[in-house]
């Protein structure tokens, strides 16, 4: 009768601290260093969760063909070292090889830092993404993913999907990515907007995470093609401030989750918090705030570093909320200010000097949309199925979109957008 080996299960690098003195373990994972001394070698393995590293005698060195990058599985004892990561090490270990590289690794992953020029790092993302640091930035967006869909879980939202192929083209004349669809015209969606607001009048409070796509033709730091947007809309709503209520909550539970990651304490990051009540100012008081003339439609980019920087310094909060921005700036389904109809029941959310959040109060009532669509000299005809779900009555609503993106950016003062994009798309760049 054969006897089956025992075979420990695999544990992780970073619970390895846990594990029972000279007990037999097995790690799997990538080989991150290889460094080979005269008494002794040492094999550094990646995975998921960190590093760990492994001993190896002379003798069983040199016969251990393998390199960075290699995929392994190492079967070791379970020894107390405080100077190695997390105070334990593998000695006496089987070495398994799971795959081989074909080549040579074209980053050096071993590197505290990547030193590597942005256009490299991208083209060659899936092998950069493996770096421990690199690999953190993403965890923080999920982390933060994690934050916002249990926050708003809590707040009793529910969570939608919808279309990214749309027949409409804009609804709010930004460029879109057109496509054939079965011989008729169709464009990926620019924003979920229309179809979050008709779901309001289901579920009352909608989110979704998902992507967007922009055709514009901006190449800065801040904007890419495609982007992961995370909406939310809610209904029976006095005003805007009911929204940003909501919204403050949403931010403060994503920067719980982010604080609360293994990914935070791995970069270092001091994670900021969400204060009890986000500083508030009236764009045409932000105009004055910052000295621009007062017929600008719109904060520059300046604009909003100033307005950051003021926050801070008068009220000690990374956040600060501009309400009120020109009703001639913004989407057709935007509910005016009531005392005066020239500004918006809008906002847009600045996160350390920079625009995170856009969000408002919508028109709720089929006429006033049927109004504001033939005051921009558009058809009410061509939204007609957009429309209908007002004509069957809907309640008084709003709702926002955080671009994860630039929240990830901002929150780690990340100086290129592209640098937290798993595979960025921008004017220049579709693959890989």
């Amino acid at each position: 009768m054969i006897v089956p080996v025992s075979v420990p299960e695999r544990v992780l690098a970073a619970d390895l601290a846990s594990a029972v003195p000279s007990s037999r373990v097995r790690l799997s994972g990538w080989v991150h260093r290889r460094r080979d001394l005269s008494a002794v070698t040492f094999l550094i393995v990646r995975d998921r969760s960190g590093l760990a590293q492994v001993v190896l005698e002379p003798d069983a060195a040199r016969q251990l063909d393998v390199a960075e990058e290699w995929v392994v599985d190492v079967t070791g004892t379970a020894t107390p070292n405080p100077v190695a990561p997390g105070g334990v090490e593998l000695t006496d270990p089987g070495v398994t090889v799971l795959s081989a590289p074909t080549e040579s690794p074209t980053l050096e992953l071993w590197r505290p830092t990547l030193k590597a020029s942005l256009p490299v790092l991208l083209d060659q993302a899936p092998l950069a993404w493996r770096h421990p640091r690199q690999r953190a930035l993403w965890q923080l967006s999920a982390a933060a993913l994690r934050g916002f869909r249990s926050t708003l879980d809590g707040l009793g939202f529910t969570e939608i999907q919808t279309p990214k192929i749309v027949a409409n083209a804009t609804e709010s004349g930004a460029n879109v990515f057109q496509l054939g669809y079965f011989g008729q015209p169709a464009y990926l969606a620019q924003s979920p907007q229309f179809y979050k607001q008709q779901l309001v009048g289901v579920f009352e409070r909608v989110y979704e995470t998902g992507p967007v796509f922009r055709a514009e033709p901006s190449d800065t730091v801040r904007h890419l093609a495609e982007y992961v947007s995370l909406d939310a809309e809610l209904g029976f709503i006095r005003d805007h401030r009911d929204v940003l209520a909501v919204l403050r909550e949403t931010i403060a539970g994503m920067l719980d989750a982010v604080r609360g990651s293994r990914a935070a304490g791995l970069l270092g990051l001091d994670v900021p918090t969400m204060p009890d009540d986000v500083p508030t100012i009236h764009f045409a008081d932000a105009l004055r705030l910052v000295g621009a003339p007062a017929d600008e439609p719109d904060l520059a980019p300046e604009h909003e570093r100033m307005l950051g920087a003021w926050a801070l310094r008068e009220h000690g909060s990374d956040f600060v909320a501009v309400e009120g921005y020109p009703m001639r700036k913004r989407p057709f389904y935007t509910h005016p200010q009531p005392d005066d109809p020239r500004w918006s029941n809008s906002f847009d959310l600045l996160f350390r000097g920079m625009e995170l959040v856009t969000g408002g109060q919508r028109l709720h009532r089929y006429d006033d949309y049927v109004d504001a669509l033939r005051a921009r000299g558009e058809s009410p005809d061509a939204y007609a199925t957009y429309l209908q779900a007002f004509a069957d009555g809907m309640p008084p609503h709003g709702g926002f979109a955080i671009g994860l993106e630039r929240f990830t950016a901002r929150l780690t003062e990340t100086d290129n957008v592209r640098r937290v994009a798993l595979y960025p798309r921008d004017l220049h760049r579709v693959t890989p």
